[in-house]
């Protein structure tokens, strides 16, 4: 565990006033509560248990009372949530899904910069195990890693340099209570099995078997990361509009070429990814190669993938939907919205926006979303899918469709009117000289 406390300790806690740890109750958890809780008492920061009750089980109500009980008794913050009900027959998937949204909820509420969970060695290693058996891409057959960057906050996995058997001795050394939740001991879950049967063989054969792990682990990353960095620079230099350039498309190694497609089709489905496999990549790298000049493939969820002599198009099967785009000259009206460009505006909220002409490219245009926009709002590094902003600030599909949008004549999008802002949006007090204005 020492070096658990001192990854934690040189990296972490003395830049964070809150730190947020998902806690089940169990060994693992508790453990990591523990060790969290003695760095409290040193470094002075709060910590907030956030617990989920996944409504499956009739002893979650008495494990959710012990570690509210725990938490009182330690001074500890306890953030609680229970799953009421399940939307379709992948368990696991929404349940996760669920739960980081909770996750992400109680760090906003506290500002924090990290969420700790209580992944060990051997999760590690079931983890990639079970996706080497199952098949997946490089990153995924990686596992997970000590630290992963979100958004707006970090997750940390500072168990990873352990065991399970070594978490439990020293639950046992510290006189740690915990819980036990006996359906990990059932055979019918898959992780079970290589719980149960294979770990304990690779242990046998090598007992610090799970750092070989964590090296096979960290080596998938880094070429996974310089492929990612790779495909990134290619896919701006040869996609744009929703328009693949074939000629430029077909000079990468054909590794780039599937990571490219990949990152497409990330950005079309987002919250829909499970739908597409490999095989569809196949498909459009045959449609690419082909020798007709105009030709389409449909995808699932009505994606249009339009071969056009050197273009490729990726399209959505529209329904009754408008696609428009204005140029912005003095004033605009959509659905009852008025976007007009003002000689003077006090407001600093999202119903205006500051902009240098030096910065974008004139005119200014509206328009209505398309595949895969982004936005690089201001404040945050990197883009966020304008997609993810509408679902969050729950704005209903039909809507998404006719909200406008400003772009520059790059296509660059500069501003949600009332939602978000770009980077490109100036202060009172910055250089600027057009002034846009939203009611």
């Amino acid at each position: 565990m020492k070096k658990v406390f001192k990854y934690i300790e040189e990296s972490l806690v003395m830049n964070s006033s809150y730190i947020v740890a998902a806690i089940s109750g169990g060994p693992d958890s508790m453990a990591l509560l523990n060790i969290l809780i003695q760095l409290r008492d040193k470094y002075k920061f709060n910590i907030v248990c956030a617990h989920v009750n996944h409504n499956i089980r009739k002893e979650s109500e008495q494990e959710k009372t012990f570690l509210e009980n725990y938490c009182n008794k330690n001074n500890i913050i306890f953030e609680y949530m229970k799953i009421e009900k399940y939307n379709n027959n992948n368990f696991h998937d929404q349940s996760r899904k669920i739960r980081y949204n909770f996750f992400e909820s109680i760090i906003e509420k506290y500002n924090s910069k990290y969420l700790f969970t209580a992944h060990h060695g051997d999760d590690l290693m079931e983890t990639i195990l079970m996706r080497i058996t199952r098949g997946s891409n490089l990153n995924g057959y990686s596992g997970f890693q000590l630290k992963s960057k979100r958004e707006n906050y970090t997750i940390i996995r500072p168990l990873i340099f352990t065991t399970k058997n070594e978490i439990l001795e020293y639950d046992i050394n510290n006189d740690i209570p915990y819980v036990i939740d006996k359906s990990n001991e059932k055979d019918c879950y898959t992780r079970n099995r290589y719980r149960k049967y294979i770990l304990p063989f690779l242990k046998q054969e090598n007992k610090n078997v799970h750092k070989k792990y964590i090296k096979f682990s960290q080596e998938l990353y880094k070429y996974e990361k310089f492929v990612e960095t790779t495909s990134l620079s290619a896919l701006n230099k040869i996609y744009f509009n929703n328009t693949l350039d074939i000629e430029k498309f077909l000079e990468l190694d054909i590794l780039i070429q599937e990571k490219v497609l990949e990152k497409i089709l990330q950005d079309t489905y987002t919250d829909l990814l499970q739908l597409i496999n490999h095989k569809h990549i196949e498909v459009i790298i045959n449609l690419v190669k082909s020798n007709r000049p105009n030709s389409l493939i449909t995808l699932p969820n009505n994606i249009i993938i339009r071969k056009e002599y050197n273009h490729l198009k990726f399209e959505r099967k529209q329904d009754n939907i408008n696609k428009y785009k204005l140029k912005l000259k003095d004033k605009i009206v959509i659905n009852n919205n008025i976007i007009e460009i003002v000689n003077e505006c006090n407001d600093t909220s999202n119903n205006c926006i500051r902009l240098n002409s030096e910065e974008i490219k004139l005119p200014l245009y509206i328009r209505n979303r398309c595949i895969g926009d982004k936005i690089e709002v201001k404040g945050l590094n990197g883009t966020k899918k304008i997609k993810d902003i509408f679902i969050n600030s729950k704005i209903g599909s039909k809507k998404r469709d006719e909200f406008p949008i400003l772009v520059d004549s790059n296509d660059k999008i500069l501003w949600l009117p009332g939602l978000k802002k770009s980077k490109y949006d100036k202060s009172k007090n910055e250089k600027y000289d057009i002034i846009v204005r939203y009611y």
